[in-house]
């Protein structure tokens, strides 16, 4: 089979390109169709591997038909054998087997940028992924990443504690973002603590660097942005990691930190833009997916 990736560098009119690893969203709104949906909109290539299809609407979800691991592992490695892959990401991977065959392809592949959305709870705090994924996502995968973007359901299972400010609207951006530093730390990867799940009128993110790592003056920043009503947010997580991902495909190769610290920043403004300006359909608001 002809392999057209030769290392060669990209050229200057052509698109970056970013690699997906995630579940279909047969309701559009998340998953790998979100996904491209915020790489084309960050005018970025995306190609896709697919890990799970779904049967569901932004309700609810009714069914989960998990992909062969080595099918995933297959997809990815086709897109890699034809097209330079600037970054990349995973969503949804449901089980030990495709999160070990994932973590494979990319430690074949360091030079690949990965943000690492930890799937595992639903919204409604209902799990997704079993002890055995979960201990294969943190020992096989994780430290894979350029970044990891748990929710805060997502990192107190991550941590293995619950963090004593949650639910408190009046939480200050230094306890955020020690909570964030401690979770860095135990993963020794940089973690984006997403705020959506917090309490209070405004959703307060917080990005950090390990402490033994090339790492930026300050170890750790805050994100405010005032939390919008009346927008269905579902995909959210799934935007922002990609959107993460699109920028870091853009990105040139330069300081590693500053780039995060760029790709992070950007990634925020875009999903907030999209939920504060939401497109209607079916009667119900929806994050947009605009430049």
């Amino acid at each position: 089979m002809k392999t057209r990736n030769d290392g060669a560098e990209t050229r200057a009119n052509e698109l970056p390109v970013a690699l997906t690893v995630a579940g279909s969203d047969s309701g559009g709104g998340a998953g790998i169709q979100a996904d491209l949906l915020t790489f084309a909109a960050h005018g970025v290539f995306g190609a896709t591997a697919v890990a799970a299809l779904t049967a569901q609407n932004p309700d609810g979800v009714s069914a989960v038909r998990a992909v062969p691991a080595a099918f995933v592992r297959e997809q990815a490695e086709q897109v890699a054998r034809f097209f330079r892959i600037g970054a990349a990401k995973t969503g949804m991977l449901a089980n030990a087997e495709i999160i070990a065959a994932v973590a494979d392809f990319f430690a074949a592949r360091s030079e690949i940028r990965l943000v690492v959305d930890p799937v595992m709870i639903a919204t409604s705090g209902a799990a997704l992924i079993d002890a055995e994924a979960v201990a294969t996502l943190r020992e096989r995968l994780i430290p894979r990443a350029a970044l990891v973007t748990p929710n805060l359901d997502e990192a107190e299972t991550l941590l293995g504690e619950k963090f004593a400010w949650r639910g408190n609207a009046d939480a200050t951006p230094e306890e955020i973002e020690a909570s964030a530093e401690k979770l860095a730390d135990a993963l020794g990867v940089p973690v984006l603590l997403k705020g959506g799940h917090g309490a209070g009128n405004d959703v307060r993110d917080a990005l950090a660097f390990p402490e033994k790592s090339e790492v930026p003056r300050r170890r750790s920043r805050s994100f405010v942005h005032a939390r919008v009503a009346g927008t269905n947010t579902h995909g959210s997580g799934c935007t922002l990691s990609a959107a993460v991902a699109a920028n870091l495909a853009s990105a040139p190769e330069s300081d590693v930190a500053e780039t995060l610290g760029e790709a992070v920043a950007r990634a925020i403004d875009y999903v907030s833009r999209g939920i504060a300006r939401p497109l209607r359909v079916a009667g119900d608001r929806f994050i947009a997916h605009l430049r």
